[in-house]
């Protein structure tokens, strides 16, 4: 078995009285490609963003490379960890989201160096290397002197694609990158993951795009509820799921 990167132990978290994660527990090795299905509310998209510490959480762990994320222990007491300590973890892991959020002042070059020049403190010139290189990797190395209102949505997606993985992080997540996109885009975008999965990057994608679930994950994670509900091999939970739940959402979804 590979290095084990993530952990994620007795993870709660709540907003008021909605318990939204019930307790997950889950382990992401190196170079697993894992899925993460499931309906809507199921919370897929908050167990992302408290790996980022875009969200707190109010109870359980999580550690990448063993190092606990956003909150350490005083004596009984659990404490939220600095900003600049969480901003540093934060680095170590990145993350696309369903809107490009791009700087739309920046053409694409900018918008990918912008984050090596400010928090890795690069210089230009290497930052620039680095920037054109992802922008190549992701097919718009000839569109790296466009603004984003210059590019359609399949290219800006891309754009925040390599913006994050300029950045060279140990774990990527990918938030329904493809759910804002015209069905004609989609495909450019699935395929620079899916070139990024044959490369060995560790990756979590919350994804409504089930077959290509199946097609690339090596492992899906199945939300229901707020727990997981099933965790396996693709190819053995889509075709053969142990579950009603499961089975009765994959009836409902794009992979039949």
């Amino acid at each position: 078995m590979s290095k084990t990167i993530l952990e994620i132990e007795g993870l709660r978290k709540t907003y008021g009285s909605l318990e939204v994660l019930k307790g997950i527990d889950c382990a992401v090795h190196e170079g697993e490609v894992i899925a993460i299905i499931g309906s809507s509310g199921s919370g897929k998209t908050t167990l992302l963003r408290c790996i980022n510490m875009l969200e707190d959480f109010e109870g359980g762990t999580i550690r990448l490379d063993g190092e606990e994320i956003g909150y350490h222990a005083e004596g009984s007491m659990r404490r939220r960890k600095s900003e600049k300590d969480i901003a540093r973890q934060r680095a170590l892991t990145g993350m696309a989201f369903q809107q490009f959020n791009l700087f739309p002042h920046m053409t694409a070059e900018a918008n990918v160096m912008l984050g090596l020049l400010k928090v890795k403190r690069l210089p230009k010139d290497e930052a620039r290397a680095i920037a054109l290189k992802w922008l190549d990797r992701v097919g718009l190395g000839d569109r790296a002197g466009h603004f984003p209102g210059q590019l359609s949505g399949g290219q800006q997606q891309r754009v925040a694609i390599a913006r994050a993985i300029a950045m060279n992080p140990r774990l990527m997540l990918f938030d329904e990158v493809t759910s804002a996109l015209d069905p004609e885009l989609v495909g450019e975008v699935l395929q620079v993951i899916k070139g990024l999965a044959a490369d060995g990057m560790t990756m979590l994608l919350v994804t409504h795009e089930m077959r290509f679930a199946y097609e690339v994950a090596s492992r899906v994670i199945f939300m229901n509820q707020g727990v997981i509900g099933e965790d396996g091999n693709p190819r053995e939970m889509f075709v053969a799921p142990k579950t009603e739940r499961l089975a009765d959402f994959l009836k409902t979804s794009s992979f039949n």
